[in-house]
């Protein structure tokens, strides 16, 4: 395959490349079963497609730098952390869950104090949403185990990715509002969809028809 048409794809770790499978699987776009599966760096078995198997928060930087023309990353990262010199053509509809505020019963937002603490691993996402309430938060960062931040009273909510909500039930939490749904996207490298126009053209509607078989089988 020429370099014109060879396609680097950066692959979200976790539960996004877990459920991704089902869309890479029919593509061939899966890694080489002969391959050493802690390889971050891979072909996959269409000849001419390589993988990069990274952290969900680099794959932003890495397509958008041209380091992979096309990527799969979940809608969250790229509220937190940007993807201005993305192109976002495709919802896969994989990975789904919802951004939320969340915290103890009986207090509510309306409940919280006049400048309320805030514990979230998404403080951009966080900022903007009560930024659009008129309501001034102090955020506190914290990288896991946010369903603590309230019962221990080092915040009055949190602002967390929800699946099932069966984890916020088992620690005593309610959720408070909906600030997103979340689900897993395809971004593209915008100088990739022009100097690889056909074979960036040819993933992305292959996709599609992956997304839209899945759809309908559902």
């Amino acid at each position: 395959m020429s370099q014109a048409n060879a396609i680097t794809l950066a692959l979200s770790k976790g539960r996004i490349f877990e459920e991704s499978e089902s869309l890479l699987g029919p593509l061939g776009l899966l890694p080489r079963a002969d391959l050493d599966e802690r390889l971050l760096r891979l072909p996959a078995q269409t000849p001419g497609v390589e993988l990069l198997v990274i952290r969900p928060t680099d794959v932003p930087p890495y397509v958008e730098h041209g380091a992979a023309d096309i990527g799969i990353v979940g809608k969250d990262v790229l509220m937190e952390h940007g993807g201005s010199g993305l192109f976002e053509p495709l919802d896969l509809q994989i990975a789904l869950c919802r951004m939320v505020v969340a915290g103890l019963p009986g207090a509510g937002l309306d409940g919280l104090r006049r400048r309320p603490r805030i514990a979230t691993k998404y403080p951009a996402i966080a900022r903007q949403h009560f930024g659009r309430m008129g309501r001034q938060v102090e955020i506190i960062k914290l990288y896991g185990s946010m369903e603590l931040a309230p019962l221990v009273g080092l915040a009055d909510a949190i602002v967390d990715l929800v699946a099932t909500g069966s984890t916020l039930k088992a620690n005593g939490l309610i959720e408070y509002e909906t600030i997103a749904p979340i689900s897993s996207r395809l971004v593209v490298n915008k100088a990739a969809m022009k100097t690889k126009h056909a074979a960036v053209s040819h993933w992305v509607d292959r996709f599609r028809e992956v997304v839209a078989a899945a759809t309908e089988a559902a």
